[in-house]
């Protein structure tokens, strides 16, 4: 680029950079179908860093092709390469700009973090506030309220949002959902759309996560004591339930799906399941943790092809699947 100026050919980099880094940071394709209100703010976090990070990966990287092919040893030159001293402004500058990148990502990301209800779990359903009703200490519904993002919630005037409770219970190693208001115990999830969700998560034995990638939330599951997701599914499907925590030798197999209905679906998904009559809860354990019709070396087979299916057998008979450990 003889005779351009070198701020002309600076300025044509910096554009050049700056659109790649735009294009690829909204064109990765490396999320999964976003299924959930929480899903787009995720997404845009997510979409920034790959943007900003792009753009530093092509800034460098340039500039080390740059260097590699511009100030090679020519042949025959045998003399040592010039002594240069450090530059202070450049130091300071090439210091300056991660940190304050750094820094405004941690403030981005702790404000997504707190519209998805991280510091209070039901002031969720960020950017929207979304009316709640919450209980008095009598156990009366005695107000309502909208979620804030940040801060108290605020007194306002309407109906609240009908919000759907399940029992999530995780033990070695599978999930256990129970429906309070109906009875229902099933080894999967199964919520209307467009329909607020709460579950209340607890482990049995060891720490658990219960993951879903698709709605881009994640909640470790204690033992012996209770937290929560609150989510709002926004596409009809059926998702992976995945459990995010070492929890044990077959971790990898601990896992379920989570199946969102329509809402006449999900009425008739729950009328059938009343009809059927109430659900033992060491029945639905006992069914969700081994497939039907399969010794348990066929079913963790499914898992460790390398498993060695006496080995196998031996461990699930000393596991946390033994009913006397039930509350």
């Amino acid at each position: 680029m003889n005779g351009i100026p070198s701020s002309i050919v600076t300025m044509l980099v910096g554009i050049v950079v700056t659109l790649a880094s735009l294009w690829y940071g909204q064109n990765h394709g490396l999320m999964p179908v976003a299924a959930s209100t929480e899903a787009d703010a995720v997404d845009q976090l997510f979409n920034l860093m790959m943007t900003i990070g792009t753009g530093l990966f092509l800034i460098v990287e340039g500039a080390l092709i740059v260097a590699v092919i511009r100030f090679r040893r020519k042949d025959g030159d045998e003399t040592d390469g010039p002594h240069i001293e450090g530059n202070i402004p450049l130091e300071i500058v090439w210091t300056a700009i991660p940190a304050i990148i750094v820094l405004g990502l941690s403030v981005y990301s702790f404000e997504i973090y707190s519209q998805m209800g991280g510091l209070n779990l039901m002031e969720n359903q960020s950017p929207k506030a979304i009316q709640l009703a919450y209980a008095a200490s009598d156990g009366e519904t005695s107000s309502l309220v909208a979620a804030s993002g940040l801060g108290e919630p605020r007194p306002v005037d309407g109906q609240a949002e009908d919000v759907l409770d399940i029992d999530v219970l995780g033990l070695q190693f599978a999930f256990v959902m129970t429906y309070p208001n109906t009875g229902i115990v099933d080894g999967e999830v199964h919520v209307p759309v467009d329909r607020l969700v709460k579950l209340n998560l607890k482990a049995q034995d060891v720490i658990h996560a219960f993951w879903l990638p698709e709605f881009r939330i994640k909640q470790d599951m204690i033992p012996g004591r209770e937290t929560s997701l609150v989510f709002k599914a926004t596409r009809e499907g059926t998702y992976p339930v995945v459990c995010a925590e070492l929890c044990g030798s077959y971790h990898g197999g601990m896992r379920t799906q989570m199946i969102v209905h329509s809402a006449e679906e999900y009425d008739e998904w729950e009328q059938s399941r009343i009809a059927a009559g109430p659900a033992d809860l060491s029945t639905a354990i006992a069914a969700a943790s081994q497939i039907p019709d399969e010794t348990d070396a066929e079913y963790l087979a499914h898992f460790v092809d390398s498993l060695n299916p006496a080995m196998a057998a031996e461990h699930l008979a000393h596991s946390h699947l033994d009913m006397a450990l039930l509350p």
